[in-house]
């Protein structure tokens, strides 16, 4: 897909890899770019159209689609960690993750599919994590169910989307510097910038999934193992592969 000339939707777009990816596209040549914020006022990125959308409440998705019907590029990256597990004790957390990043991005996806099929198929992203693949004990039980929930409806709509010439990319990184790592985390973390590139030359390319990380790249092989040589004991202790 060409970037020059589209018009995009980025969710969560106020901050983090979500500002970071309108940025971007707005230097790639894109001709809008809609940043869709739960509170617009947040938006301080200049050359974007704010527009108020809270990808969990179905009525605020509804009105940002009435706006926006000239979208052609759509990035579903609006998304939270609690940190919760999914045996605590708080398992309303667990389904705020779920109706973040899976009915939330359903929802989105479900509202702007007949408008990009109406302006010629464009594209839809989807920024996952390598922890739809594996989980850890250092918490997030719940972000990992939730997003690979997420990776798989990313699966069924790049089937479901074909027939509309619509072009369904999946975003699969570790740890980025955003608002919502771990403060305890202590390892390698990617730039949202090198977030926003890999996921913006993935679109240009026509990428179906894009692994931005050797992390993420790890993870995915591994799913063709045997799970036991993933979750070691010392892994399943805390001590991470890489």
């Amino acid at each position: 897909m060409n970037i020059t000339g589209s018009v995009a939707l980025v969710t969560g777009a106020n901050r983090g890899i979500g500002r970071e990816i309108a940025a971007h596209l707005l230097q790639r040549g894109a001709a809008k770019v809609y940043a869709g914020a739960r509170t617009p006022s947040t938006v301080d990125l200049p050359g974007v159209e704010p527009l108020p959308l809270d990808i969990t409440d179905p009525d605020s998705v509804a009105a940002a689609a009435a706006v926006a019907q000239d979208v052609t590029l759509v990035v579903n990256n609006a998304g939270i960690f609690t940190g919760a597990g999914l045996l605590g004790d708080r398992p309303d957390l667990v389904r705020l993750e779920m109706d973040t990043h899976y009915y939330g991005t359903l929802e989105v996806s479900r509202a702007f599919a007949p408008i990009l099929a109406a302006n010629g198929g464009g594209g839809l992203v989807n920024i996952l994590s390598a922890m739809s693949w594996f989980s850890y004990n250092g918490g997030g039980g719940a972000y990992s169910a939730a997003k690979a929930a997420a990776w798989s409806l990313t699966n069924s709509l790049r089937v479901e989307l074909f027939r509309q010439n619509t072009q369904v990319t999946g975003v699969l990184l570790g740890m980025a510097k955003t608002g919502i790592s771990p403060g305890d985390y202590t390892g390698p973390m990617l730039s949202v910038a090198e977030v926003a590139t890999a996921t913006l030359d993935g679109v240009e390319a026509g990428a179906q999934e894009v692994l931005v990380d050797e992390w993420s790249a790890y993870v995915k092989a591994s799913l063709a193992k045997d799970p036991a040589e993933f979750y070691t004991p010392t892994y399943l202790a805390g001590e991470f592969p890489l």
